[in-house]
């Protein structure tokens, strides 16, 4: 949906969201930097678990999540990415308050590979480091780290074309948008439970 562009900002990324944001980010690196050392094994292992975890929240936020969050305000169209990335290049780019098509797509993908990359870790974990989990997993965390890199070019991107800091929304939850259009709550509570089962990870 083609959102006003004025200079007001709205809530649009509830709390929840921002948190799981940062939570499976934070896993990622610290997975990737841990992942070849056996000393850190278990924090690998560790923050598998949490990147698990946060697929899971985020698929069910998806379903019951606040309007921006839901399945069905991320479109799964690689015709409107295609679109959405040429209007880029033009004098008057698409403008989402959500996700724009192309980021959809990107969310789709990390969500499938972060599950991915979790499991195989964890079975190779489980099995004892069997040669060819592992390979598997490496391979795995690889195409995630590939896929990441879209999303953040495309945050560059979009705030370029945008004159708009995209990257700040995901901090503070607000963008730029007509009066009424963003969410009413941020869902603190939501968000202080999912710190609690993360923090419950990390330290049972």
């Amino acid at each position: 949906m083609h959102q006003d562009s004025g200079r007001a900002t709205v809530l649009v990324w509830d709390l929840p969201l921002r948190v799981f944001h940062w939570l499976l980010a934070g896993s990622f690196v610290g997975a990737f930097l841990t992942a070849e050392s056996e000393r850190w094994r278990d924090v690998h292992a560790v923050l598998g678990y949490t990147a698990l975890a946060m697929v899971a929240f985020r698929v069910l936020w998806g379903v019951f999540g606040t309007r921006y969050a839901r399945f069905g305000a991320l479109p799964l169209s690689p015709q409107r990415a295609l679109v959405y990335l040429r209007s880029l290049a033009s004098a008057r780019p698409e403008h989402h308050l959500g996700h724009n098509p192309a980021g959809s797509l990107a969310i789709y993908a990390l969500l499938v590979l972060a599950a991915a990359t979790a499991l195989t870790g964890l079975a190779a974990f489980a099995d004892g480091g069997g040669r060819w989990l592992g390979e598997l997993h490496e391979g795995v965390a690889n195409a995630m780290l590939a896929v990441v890199i879209v999303p953040i070019a495309g945050v560059v991107l979009g705030s370029l074309a945008h004159r708009e800091n995209l990257a700040a929304g995901m901090l503070t939850g607000r963008k730029r948008g007509a009066p009424g259009a963003g969410i009413g709550q941020p869902r603190r509570f939501v968000a202080a439970a999912l710190v609690v089962v993360v923090l419950g990870l990390w330290t049972g």
